[in-house]
C-alpha cells in the first residue's frame, strides 16, 4: 500500500530509536515534518554536552525536519508548537517523558508507541532490562495506541523473539529495535487506511519495568546461579554488574550458569579460574564470568586476569 502524504512527528531519543526513524522515513509518503527528542546533557567521563541519538540522526535523515528539544513538555507554549505543525499522527519511541493528554490528541490520526515488550508485561522505561533479569525466555516489541497512563494503550501489533541465554540487554536492544522498526513499518497502513484492530491489555498481567539504578548492578552471589546471571547481563551494558573483592568493587562481565564442581563452597568464592572465565559459587551451582575488570585495570579475559594474580582461586566476593 501507497501512504498519502502524512505528516507525522517523531518522538524519540537514545539509540533504540534511530531504527524507526530511519524506517519511517523510507516509507512512501511519510513527510517526518518534525523530530522531538531531550535536550542535549553532559556524559561521559568528562561530562562533555552530548546530543541524543535521534537528533545526530535526525539531522541526515531528515534535514528538512524541525529538530524540538522542550525542558518542559506541559507548556502551553510547547503545545502551540505541536498544533501548528497539523501533524496526522505522531509516533513515539523511547521518548523518555510520559505526554499529557492534550498533546496526545493532537494528531487526527493519533498518538503511536513502540514499545519494547509484550505489553502488558514490562510497562515503563526498562523493559529490555527487566526482561532479562527476570530470566524471561522470550520478549518482543508491540505498537500501542498512546493513553495518558504509563503504557496502558491498547495494542495494534506484536512481533516476539526468544531471548538467548547469553544475551544482554544492550545486545538484546539492538535486536528489538530493529523489530520494532519493521513492524511499525507494516502496521502504519493499517493505521491510516482506520483497518487496525486494538487489543485492550489485560490488567491482571500487568508488570513494571522502573527505570535502573546504579545498585541494581550489585549481585548476590547467595541467590540461585540463573538468577545472579541473569542479573548480569540485564544490567549490561549500565550500570554494570559489580561484587565488592577486598574492599574494592569488581566488574563481570559474560555472565552464564554452570554446574559447580567439587564440594560445595561458601557463595561467593572463587573455584575455578581457566578459558571458562572465572567461576564464582552461588546458592546452587555457579556462575562463569568471561570478562573482569578490577578497579584501576582495563576490561580483561578471567584467564588474564589470573595470570596477572590480581584474582586467585579462593578469594571471595562479599567477604
Amino acid at each position: 500500500m501507497i501512504i498519502p502524504r502524512l505528516r507525522v512527528v517523531f518522538f524519540g531519543s537514545p539509540a533504540f530509536a534511530v531504527p524507526s526513524l530511519r524506517r519511517l522515513v523510507q516509507v512512501p509518503g511519510v513527510d517526518v515534518c518534525a523530530v522531538v527528542t531531550q535536550p542535549d546533557r553532559p556524559a561521559g567521563r568528562g561530562q562533555a554536552l552530548t546530543e541524543p541519538a535521534v537528533k545526530s540522526e535526525a539531522r541526515i535523515l531528515v534535514p528538512g525536519a524541525s529538530i524540538l528539544q522542550p525542558e518542559k513538555i506541559r507548556t502551553g507554549e510547547f503545545e502551540a508548537t505541536l498544533r501548528a505543525l497539523a501533524a496526522d499522527l505522531f509516533v513515539v519511541v523511547a521518548y523518555g517523558r510520559i505526554l499529557p493528554q492534550s498533546i496526545l490528541d493532537l494528531p487526527a490520526l493519533g498518538p503511536w508507541n513502540v514499545h519494547a515488550s509484550l505489553l502488558p508485561r514490562w510497562r515503563g522505561a526498562a523493559p529490555i532490562q527487566w526482561a532479562v533479569i527476570a530470566g524471561d525466555q522470550e520478549t518482543g516489541v508491540a505498537i500501542m495506541r498512546m493513553e495518558a497512563g504509563l503504557d496502558t494503550g491498547p495494542v495494534a501489533a506484536v512481533a516476539t523473539t526468544a531471548i538467548d541465554a547469553r544475551e544482554t540487554a544492550g545486545t538484546l536492544s539492538v535486536r528489538l529495535a530493529a523489530l520494532g522498526a519493521e513492524l511499525l513499518a507494516t502496521t502504519l497502513p493499517r493505521i491510516v487506511d482506520k483497518t487496525v484492530a486494538l487489543l485492550p491489555q489485560d490488567e491482571t498481567r500487568a508488570t513494571v519495568a522502573r527505570l535502573l539504578r546504579k545498585e541494581d548492578g550489585n549481585l548476590d552471589f547467595g541467590q540461585p546461579a540463573r538468577q545472579v546471571a541473569s542479573r548480569a547481563r540485564g544490567v549490561d551494558p549500565w550500570p554494570g554488574a559489580s561484587a565488592p573483592l577486598d574492599g574494592a568493587a569488581v566488574k563481570l562481565f559474560g555472565a552464564r550458569a554452570v554446574s559447580a564442581v567439587g564440594a560445595p563452597a561458601v557463595p561467593g568464592t572463587v573455584i575455578s579460574i581457566d578459558g571458562d572465565g572465572l567461576c564464582v559459587a552461588c546458592a546452587d551451582g555457579a556462575v562463569a564470568f568471561a570478562e573482569v575488570q578490577v578497579p584501576g585495570r582495563k576490561r580483561l579475559p578471567a584467564a588474564v586476569v589470573a595470570a596477572g594474580r590480581s584474582i586467585a582461586v579462593g578469594a571471595r566476593f562479599g567477604a
